[in-house]
This record gives structure tokens, C-alpha cells and sequence, in this order.
């Protein structure tokens, strides 16, 4: 499987729940995968201009959707949500040609809180980091595919 990003324009990650959405950005360069924010979700409108506000913001080429299959690969209910939830997106006139891409989040909610865990944080700081630090994991993995590929052709 052959991925690419955008040269010179960040990633944004999300890690997309029924509640919130968490938001993860790479550098330009596409080498770290920082946690941005958790935007509380709303009516569609509303997250579409949060999301907006921060791809115009924060110069992003690119869009990374956390796709959470279940264990044995095969896709629910969840995410056929996410699914939607970027043809949403496309149909947006600045979004209608924006490239979009999925990255499977297995397990990645439970890793991050069980580092949080490990570092002591309690659950109100849990609570309120761990849905960007998801979509961060979620860039992380997408983003260690990309260098893997570079260097090995």
C-alpha cells in the first residue's frame, strides 16, 4: 500500500467520537504528531467550521480519519459513522477536493489512557486530553508508515 501527504503542509488527524472530536496535527515536514484539541461535537454545521477554522489555521494539506474497525478487521456500525462523516466533509465546497484518508484506531483510545495512567494523570486531566492525544496515536502510526515507505522503497 503506497500513502503520500502533502510536501509542506501539516496533517490534521481526528479521532472522531459521538461526543467530541479530537483533532492531532503533524508538522510540516511530517515527522511529529502533536494532540491540538478536542472540539465538543454539535450540529453538523458547527463542527464542519471548527474543523474549517483550524485547516485554514494551521495551513493542513491533508485530512487523517481514525477508523475504528473492530478486532477482527471487519467494519460496524462505528465505522461506517466516520465514513459519512468524511463524505460530509466532501461535500463541502472548500472540502470537494481535499484529500482524505482513513488509518485504522484500533486500540488506540486504550493506549493512550493507559499511558495517562502511567503517568499519574487523573481521570478529569484524562478526560480532557485524551481524545486529541487518540488522533496524535492515530498520526503517529500514519506517520511512521510514510518514513517506513520513504526508506524503503
Amino acid at each position: 500500500m503506497s500513502i503520500s501527504a502533502p510536501k509542506g503542509r501539516k496533517i490534521m488527524a481526528l479521532d472522531i467520537g459521538s461526543k467530541t472530536i479530537g483533532i492531532a496535527l503533524s508538522d510540516r515536514t511530517h515527522t511529529i504528531a502533536s494532540p491540538h484539541s478536542t472540539i465538543a461535537r454539535g450540529k453538523w454545521q458547527k463542527d464542519l467550521e471548527s474543523l474549517k477554522s483550524v485547516i485554514r489555521a494551521e495551513e493542513v494539506g491533508m485530512i487523517l480519519l481514525g477508523l475504528p474497525l473492530n478486532m477482527d478487521g471487519t467494519e460496524g456500525p462505528s465505522c461506517q459513522a466516520v465514513r459519512q462523516f468524511a463524505r460530509n466533509l466532501q461535500k463541502d465546497s472548500e472540502l470537494t477536493d481535499f484529500p482524505i484518508d482513513f488509518w485504522d484506531e484500533r486500540l488506540s483510545t486504550s493506549a493512550v489512557e493507559r499511558a495517562m495512567i502511567a503517568q499519574d494523570l487523573s481521570r478529569s486531566k484524562r478526560d480532557a486530553k485524551i481524545d486529541a492525544a487518540a488522533a496524535a496515536y492515530i498520526l503517529e502510526g500514519f506517520l511512521n508508515r510514510l518514513r517506513n515507505q520513504h526508506s524503503n522503497p
